[in-house]
C-alpha cells in the first residue's frame, strides 16, 4: 500500500537532500512547512537517523545515533529473563525415591540407603533434589525406628493379620462356614463366585447348610476341572458321615460346594466346603438335615452305620448298566455286594436293640444272609443269564421296603428314597439305585 503526499503548496520536485551531519546549523537550509502532518506507517523497527522525513516535526531535539553497521535496536529480540541455553540443573531421580519410600515408610531402610547415595551424586553432578534427600533419609529413619517397635511389641503380627484379612477379600476368601452352620448367600445363589454370606439359624429358612469339609494338598493350582471334580466326589462320599439316614434327605436337596479360584489359591486358600442346598435356586432349606452321632440314639445310629456298609456296596456298580457288555466288571461288583451283605449282617447281631425293634432287625439279619448266598452265586456266574437269575433273587432279599418294619420301630425315616437317572443320591451306582437300606 502505498502513502500519498502531503497536500499545500507545491512540493519540491524529486527527493530532498538531508545535511551533511558535520554542516553547520546555519548552512542547512530551511525545511518547508505543510500545513497538515500526515502519519507514517510504522514499520518493525524505528528508522535511524538517516531514514528521518524531512518534513516530520520533532517535537524533541533530533539525538544522533550511534555509527555502525546496523541500526540500534530499542528493544531485545529474547523476552526479559529468557535464555534458550539457560536450562535448570535436573532434579536427582534417587533423591525423589528416598522420599518417596520415607513417606510410605515402604521398605525404610532401603529408602535412607537411596538418600544418602543421592546426596553424593548430587554433589558430583550438581544436580537438583538435595531436600528431597535428606527429607528420604530422615523419613526411612523414622520408618526404621517404627518396624522395630513393631517387631519387638507384636505389632507387626497385627498388621500381617490385617494386611492378609485385606488381600483375602481382593482374592474372593472373605468368609468361612463351619461344619454343622447354616447360611444364605446374597443373591440366593449357590452358583457361581461367592464373597461373602450371612450365618443364620439352620431351624429358619436357609440358601444352605454345611455338612463336611476338606483341605487339597499344597502345590501349584490343580486348575478348575480337578479342583471341582475333586470336590464332586468327596463330597458326596461325606454326606452320608453327616445325613447318615439318607432317606430323610427331602427330594429336592442337592449337594453343592466351595472350592478355590486360582486367585484364593496363590493366597494359600486350599479348602472345600460340601453343603445341602435345593436343586431349585429360587427355593430354600427349613431346618437341619443333621442326623450323625450329635442327634441319634444308640439303636438309630448302630442300624444306620451297617447300612452304610451295603450302601456303599451298591454305588461301586459299574458304569456300564447292561451285563452282557461287562460281565467281569459286574462279577466283581456282586463280591463286594457279597462282602458287605456279610459285614453288615455281623454288625446288626453284635449290637443289642431296644425291644421295639429287636424282632424287626433280627428279620433283616435274615434277609441279609439269604441274600448274601445269591449274590455271592452271581460273582461266579460264567454268563450273563446265569448272573441275572442270582442277581434278581439277592436283589430280592435286600429290596428297600424289607426295612420299613424295623425303621418304624427305631424312629426313623419310612419313605425309601426315589433316584431319577443320573441323579445325586445313595445308591446311584446303575442296578443298585432302589437297594439302599
Amino acid at each position: 500500500m502505498s502513502i500519498p503526499p502531503p497536500t499545500g503548496p507545491e512540493q519540491p520536485q524529486g527527493p530532498q537532500q538531508p545535511p551533511h551531519p558535520q554542516a553547520a546549523p546555519d548552512q542547512q537550509p530551511p525545511y518547508p512547512q505543510a500545513p497538515h502532518q500526515q502519519p507514517y506507517a510504522q514499520g518493525p523497527y524505528p528508522q535511524g537517523a538517516y531514514a528521518q522525513d524531512p518534513y516530520q516535526q520533532q517535537p524533541y531535539p533530533q539525538q544522533p545515533y550511534p555509527q555502525g553497521p546496523y541500526p540500534q535496536q530499542p528493544y531485545q529480540v529474547w523476552n526479559q529473563g529468557y535464555s534458550p541455553y539457560n536450562r535448570p540443573a535436573p532434579t536427582n531421580g534417587l533423591a525423589v525415591t528416598a522420599l518417596v519410600l520415607g513417606i510410605l515408610c515402604f521398605l525404610p531402610a532401603v529408602g535412607a540407603i537411596l538418600g544418602i547415595i543421592a546426596l553424593t551424586q548430587i554433589k558430583k553432578r550438581g544436580e537438583q533434589g538435595k531436600g528431597f534427600a535428606i527429607g528420604g533419609i530422615v523419613m526411612s529413619s523414622i520408618g526404621v525406628l517404627l518396624w522395630v517397635l513393631a517387631l519387638t511389641t507384636g505389632g507387626a503380627s497385627d498388621f500381617w493379620e490385617g494386611f492378609s484379612e485385606a488381600a483375602d477379600d481382593a482374592g474372593g476368601v472373605t468368609f468361612t462356614v463351619d461344619k454343622g452352620e447354616c447360611f444364605n448367600t446374597p443373591g440366593g445363589s449357590l452358583e457361581g463366585l461367592a464373597y461373602d454370606v450371612d450365618k443364620v439359624a439352620c431351624d429358619g429358612e436357609h440358601d444352605a447348610e454345611v455338612f463336611a469339609s476338606f483341605t487339597l494338598p499344597s502345590g501349584s493350582y490343580p486348575g478348575y476341572d480337578e479342583v471341582t471334580e475333586t470336590a464332586d466326589t468327596k463330597c458326596y462320599a461325606l454326606q452320608d458321615q453327616y445325613a447318615m439316614d439318607s432317606w430323610a434327605l427331602p427330594a429336592d436337596v442337592d449337594v453343592y460346594y466351595f472350592t478355590p479360584t486360582r486367585q484364593s489359591w496363590g493366597l494359600g486358600d486350599r479348602e472345600i466346603t460340601c453343603m445341602f442346598g435345593n436343586t431349585d435356586e429360587t427355593a430354600s432349606l427349613t431346618g437341619s438335615l443333621r442326623n450323625d452321632e450329635t442327634t441319634l440314639d444308640e439303636d438309630q445310629l448302630a442300624y444306620l452305620e451297617a447300612a452304610h456298609v451295603l450302601n456303599v456296596a451298591l454305588d461301586s456298580a459299574p458304569e456300564e448298566p447292561y451285563v452282557e457288555d461287562d460281565l467281569p466288571g459286574h462279577k466283581e461288583w456282586a463280591t463286594r455286594v457279597s462282602d458287605a451283605l456279610t459285614e453288615q449282617a455281623g454288625l446288626l447281631r453284635d449290637h443289642t436293640f431296644g425291644s421295639d425293634a429287636s424282632g424287626a432287625v433280627d428279620d433283616i439279619v435274615k434277609d441279609l444272609e439269604a441274600g448274601q448266598k445269591e449274590w455271592a452265586k452271581a460273582a461266579k456266574a460264567t454268563d450273563a443269564d446265569t448272573f441275572y437269575a442270582h442277581y434278581d433273587k439277592g436283589a430280592g432279599y435286600i429290596d428297600a421296603t424289607r426295612t420299613v418294619t424295623a425303621r418304624k420301630a427305631l424312629g426313623l425315616a419310612t419313605t425309601p428314597p426315589t433316584y431319577e437317572e443320573g441323579g445325586s443320591g445313595e445308591g446311584d451306582g446303575g442296578d443298585g439305585g432302589e437297594l439302599e437300606v
